[in-house]
Formats: C-alpha cells, sequence, structure tokens
C-alpha cells in the first residue's frame, strides 16, 4: 500500500524528529547564543521544538511559530519531558498579522524559509518577520545555497535499512526551477495486521537563490545591518557553502 502526503511532516512528524541531526541544533544555539542576550524570542518554522527547548534550557523565554499540528504536538510533548515553558503557535510564516506581539529577537533555521515555494513567499515571509520585531530587533536564519542544491544535491541517494523500525530511502532531483530542488521521501512501515511494510511517500520542495538577492529581499523588507556567515558564523560567506547564515536587524539599536 502506497500513500502520498502533500504537506512535509504530517505523516513522519515523529520519524523526521527522530532522524534529524542533533548537532545541528548544538550549532544553532551556538549561532544564536552568541548574538542574542536571554530574553523573549519567536522561533519561525520551530518544528519539533529541539532547538526550543534548548533555547529555554538556556534562559530565552520562546515562542515556537509551525504551520504542522503534528509538530507542535512533538514540541508540546518535549517541552513538558525537558520541563520547559514553550507557547505554540499554529500559523503559516507568509501570514501571521493576525498575531499582534513584537519581539526583541526573531530565529528561523532547518531551511523553514527554503520551503517556500517561491520569491513572492520568501519576501512575505521576510515582512512577517520584520513587522513581529521591535525597533532595534534582530532577526536570525540560514538558507540552503544554490551550492548545496546544484553540486552537493545532485544525484542524491540514501538508504537507511540498518533498523527495522526506520526504514527508508531518500533521492533528490533537481526542481523545475533554477536552484531549487525535489526531495523524494519513501518509509517503509511495519503493518502487524498483514505482516508486511506499507510504503509511505512524501516529495519535498526547496528553493534557493543566489546570495545577492538575499541581501537585496531583506533590504526592501527594511532591514538594515545585514550580515552573512557560514559555518554557523564561523566563517566568511562564499560560494561553496552548504548554508549561509544571516543577521539583519529592524532600524537602528
Amino acid at each position: 500500500m502506497t500513500q502520498e502526503n502533500s504537506s512535509p511532516y504530517e505523516t513522519f512528524a515523529g520519524l523526521y524528529d527522530q532522524l534529524f541531526d542533533a548537532d545541528l541544533y548544538q550549532g544553532w544555539l551556538s549561532f544564536v547564543k552568541k548574538r542574542l542576550p536571554a530574553g523573549k524570542i519567536l522561533d519561525l518554522g520551530g518544528g519539533a521544538g529541539r532547538l526550543a527547548v534548548l533555547l529555554a534550557q538556556k534562559g530565552y523565554q520562546v515562542d515556537l511559530l509551525d504551520l504542522s499540528p503534528a509538530m507542535l504536538a512533538l514540541a508540546q510533548k518535549h517541552a513538558e519531558e525537558s520541563q520547559v515553558d514553550l507557547r505554540l503557535l499554529e500559523a503559516d510564516i507568509r501570514d501571521f498579522s493576525d498575531w499582534e506581539e513584537r519581539y526583541p529577537a526573531i530565529v528561523s533555521f532547518a531551511d523553514t524559509f527554503n520551503y517556500l515555494p517561491g520569491k513572492v513567499d520568501f519576501e512575505a515571509g521576510l515582512q512577517q518577520a520584520y513587522e513581529h520585531l521591535e525597533e532595534g530587533g534582530t532577526f536570525l536564519f540560514d538558507v540552503i545555497t544554490p551550492y548545496q542544491v546544484n553540486v552537493l544535491y545532485d544525484n542524491y541517494c540514501y538508504n537507511n535499512d540498518d533498523n527495522p523500525d526506520q526504514i527508508f530511502m531518500w533521492t533528490s532531483f533537481p526542481g523545475d526551477e533554477k536552484n531549487s530542488v525535489d526531495h523524494d521521501l519513501k518509509f517503509f512501515l511495519y503493518n502487524e495486521d498483514i505482516d508486511a511494510f506499507n510504503l509511505v511517500r512524501e516529495v519535498h520542495h526547496e528553493q534557493t537563490y543566489d546570495l545577492a538577492y538575499y541581501q537585496k529581499a531583506l533590504k526592501r523588507a527594511g532591514f538594515t545591518n545585514i550580515q552573512v556567515s557560514a559555518d554557523f558564523g564561523k566563517k566568511e560567506a562564499g560560494s561553496e557553502d552548504d548554508r549561509w547564515f544571516f543577521s539583519a536587524q529592524k532600524g537602528e539599536k
């Protein structure tokens, strides 16, 4: 039996949460701690709350916004297990204008902005981040790069069959748009009733742009003091980085 899902992570929220590289969360945590003092913060597209929990444990007061109810349920579970408080918001990062709260800092990592399908959507997300910052507030986010999409994901294929409870295949193909990629994820979930595996499939689309576009889009949204780096802020951004990290400000401090 095969099932296909159009919304990312709805079926596989738990599996995705388990399989994601925990070292990346530590990298994002370090990136945030070096740039933002402990205080109120909004995590856009925060998913299962792994980073939000780490931030809360370091003294940040975290609100987490995500479109997926399944991810938010996991975030609540992880918060309870870690005995930290998270405020959870179900909303689209392209338009949560009815949420009137403003923040001294907003963050968004793990390809969140790459999942927006085009420039109109991407810039809508930027505008929402800008509008929900306090004057002088800071926006931190990252994106995968054209090098990641066009070189590192070129003919990428990964099969995991070591754990019978987590058998999956991940294949990446060039997307129809420039600097885009489609990830074809197939999970094989054991079904005791039929003593066989069900195949469940999702296709995720990611879109990125050249560095100059990101910088111009941030300026159009109103951001100032735009800084770009790579390797979790440890080096200058270059054309062969897999991920770029941005820091931008609303107004002047």
